[in-house]
C-alpha cells in the first residue's frame, strides 16, 4: 500500500480561510469544533460556510467529525451525512470506514464539560470506546486521551489534566498508527498544539487545534501532516 499524507487540523472555530492547504496531501482529518456559537441558528451559518471551504480544498478525500461547538452536527446523523456528502466531506459519528485499505474510527464524544453538544459522562465513554475495533489505523476524535496533550487551567489557576483515561487505556490496547484530537487549545502558558509519542508505542498522537484560548480572530497553527 503507497503511503498517503494526511493533514490533521482541529479547532477552526469559523477561522478555517486563514488555513493554507499544503500541497500533495491525500486525506484531510478534521477532528471537530468548526463552528462556534452555542446558538444553533448562528452556528448553522458559521458551519455551512465552513462545509463550502472544506469541500473546495483539492485533497481527494475529506473527513470530518463534529465537537462540542458544533450544535450544527446535532441535527439527525443520516441527514448530516448527505450534507456533507454534497460538499464531497465524509462525515463520521462513532463509526469507522475503510480509505485505500486504512481503516478509520471517528467520535465527536468528549467527557462532559458544561452544557455544550457531544459530551457524555466519564463514567460511559469506555463502553463506546470499546467499539473502535482492534486493527484500527486511525483513530479520529474530538477530545484527547489523558495525559496527551491536554493541559488546561482550572477558574483557581490550577492545571488539570483533562483527556478522556478510558479512551487511553483503549489506545494502548488498539495500539493504532495515529490518534488525532484537538478540543484542548494553546493557551498563554501551554503548547497543547502539536505531535507526540510515548515511549513503547509506535503511535503518533496529534492535537490539531489551530486556535489559541483567549486569542480567537487568527490562527496560530495550520495543523499537521502526517504520512501513514
Amino acid at each position: 500500500m503507497d503511503k498517503k499524507k494526511i493533514w490533521h487540523i482541529s479547532d477552526t472555530h469559523s477561522h478555517e480561510a486563514m488555513l493554507t492547504e499544503p500541497d500533495g496531501i491525500d486525506i484531510i482529518i478534521h477532528s471537530g469544533d468548526f463552528s462556534n456559537y452555542y446558538d444553533v441558528y448562528k452556528n448553522e451559518v458559521e458551519a455551512k460556510a465552513f462545509l463550502i471551504w472544506y469541500g473546495s480544498l483539492k485533497a481527494k478525500t475529506k473527513i470530518l467529525i463534529a465537537g462540542n461547538h458544533d450544535a450544527f452536527a446535532f441535527k439527525h446523523k443520516k441527514e448530516l451525512k448527505e450534507i456533507c456528502a454534497h460538499y464531497n466531506i465524509l462525515y463520521l459519528e462513532n463509526e469507522e470506514v475503510t480509505i485505500d485499505g486504512i481503516k478509520i474510527f471517528g467520535s465527536p464524544l468528549t467527557p462532559t464539560f458544561g452544557n455544550w453538544y457531544f459530551n457524555k459522562d466519564r463514567s460511559k465513554l469506555d463502553r463506546v470506546w470499546q467499539g473502535i475495533a482492534d486493527n484500527t489505523d486511525i483513530i479520529v476524535v474530538h477530545g484527547p486521551p489523558k495525559g496527551i496533550l491536554d493541559i488546561a487551567f482550572k477558574r483557581d489557576g490550577s492545571i488539570e489534566r483533562c483527556g478522556c483515561s478510558a479512551l487511553m487505556k483503549r489506545v494502548l490496547n488498539v495500539k493504532p498508527k495515529l490518534v488525532l484530537f484537538g478540543h484542548i487549545h494553546n493557551n498563554s502558558d501551554v503548547i497543547n498544539a502539536g505531535t507526540r509519542t510515548i515511549p513503547g508505542l509506535n503511535t503518533i498522537f496529534s492535537n490539531g487545534s489551530v486556535v489559541t484560548d483567549n486569542k480567537f480572530g487568527k490562527t496560530t497553527s495550520n495543523g499537521q501532516i502526517l504520512t501513514i
